[in-house]
């Protein structure tokens, strides 16, 4: 079992910044991989940008690239979103997420076993 736990959540102006954190209960030296993915009210939840903990490769939705980075940090229990020039359509609950995976790189539409609780994002215009 893995325990994730976010933080980092909250009510931003339109072109602002927020950094969001999940720490995961273990260690992910190899073979897994970690993401963010958010829901937004009355809408499906939404890959945002994963990373595989072998080769560090990332891999981000559309609507995110170049604004938002991924990255975990050496010890591979924490996993980070930076979030800059942040819009009103980022507005959702984001969600951390882990699962193990053998592969080169982490798609954002899987089936990830572990799930933080989320935590809120408002983006105002």
């Amino acid at each position: 079992q893995v325990q994730l736990v976010e933080s980092g959540g909250g009510s931003v102006q339109a072109g602002g910044s927020l950094s969001l954190s999940c720490a995961a209960s273990r260690y992910m030296y190899s073979g897994w991989c970690m993401g963010w993915f958010r829901q937004a009210p009355g809408k499906g939840r939404e890959g945002v940008a994963t990373i595989y903990s072998d080769s560090g490769r990332t891999t981000y939705a559309d609507s995110v690239k170049g604004r938002f980075t991924i990255s975990q940090d050496n010890a591979k229990n924490t996993l980070s979103l930076q979030m800059n020039s942040l819009k009103p359509e980022d507005t959702a609950m984001y969600y951390c997420a882990a699962t193990p995976f053998v592969g080169s790189w982490c798609p954002l539409q899987y089936r990830y076993n572990y799930w933080g609780q989320g935590t809120q994002v408002t983006v105002s215009s």
